[in-house]
């Protein structure tokens, strides 16, 4: 959409002013994923519980738009179900074709150093992406490429976050980008070549991402070494 207004620094400073409760919810939720007290999925549910806390707290809420905002969240969530249950219909024909199996087969039989076969497995979780669901790719890639990786020495923690990130460029590139065709049912006022402009500059930030992910392996791993 079209850029909001500007507003200067004092502006901004005095805003910070109202956000004590904002700060504490989101430390809460990191640091219970970080400490291990919720999951990821209890960590969502303690973050919708406390935002909800928090605006009734300052009266910002009342019954009618909470009823208004779960009717919102239905509707958005049964959209996301519609798409995700087309996308597995897919992603079985896929699988049965043996399509991911014969591309994951040629990739792990290249002979190419070890990097470059790296590189060539990290491009094929993204064109995967555009036409298979992420649980999918998962259990179809992962028991064939683990043994690779392991082979080739790379760490597996390292392995799984890179996946992770190569999954999320599949997921907002074009032409089917599944995230950006959410978004699209969620702001039908906006053209589907508007949204894909607006994800541009996060796409080239996955990439810069996995770029550094695997120039540098310490930036995954530091994290779990603490833990």
């Amino acid at each position: 959409g079209p850029p909001g207004p500007s507003t200067s620094i004092k502006e901004k400073l005095a805003s910070l002013s109202g956000s004590g409760e904002t700060v504490v919810l989101f430390l809460l939720v990191l640091g219970g994923l970080f400490l291990g007290w919720f999951t990821p999925t209890e960590a969502g549910a303690v973050g919708v519980a406390g935002a909800i806390l928090i605006a009734s707290v300052r009266r910002r809420l009342n019954w009618q738009q909470f009823l208004a905002a779960v009717k919102e969240s239905v509707k958005i969530s049964a959209m996301i179900i519609l798409m995700l249950i087309g996308a597995m219909i897919f992603a079985r024909f896929v699988a049965l074709s043996r399509l991911a199996f014969e591309l994951a087969t040629l990739i792990s039989g290249l002979p190419l150093p070890p990097l470059a076969i790296m590189v060539a497995i990290l491009l094929s979780y993204i064109i995967l992406g555009c036409v298979m669901d992420t649980l999918a790719m998962i259990v179809i890639t992962v028991p064939i490429y683990l043994p690779i990786v392991l082979a080739l020495g790379f760490d597996p923690i390292w392995f799984g976050v890179i996946v992770v990130v190569a999954m999320e460029i599949a997921m907002i590139t074009p032409p089917i980008g599944v995230n950006v065709w959410i978004i699209s049912g969620m702001l039908k006022h906006i053209p589907m070549e508007t949204i894909f402009k607006g994800v541009l500059i996060f796409l080239i930030a996955d990439i810069t991402l996995m770029i550094l992910l695997v120039a540098f392996p310490s930036i995954a791993l530091t994290l779990p070494n603490l833990m």
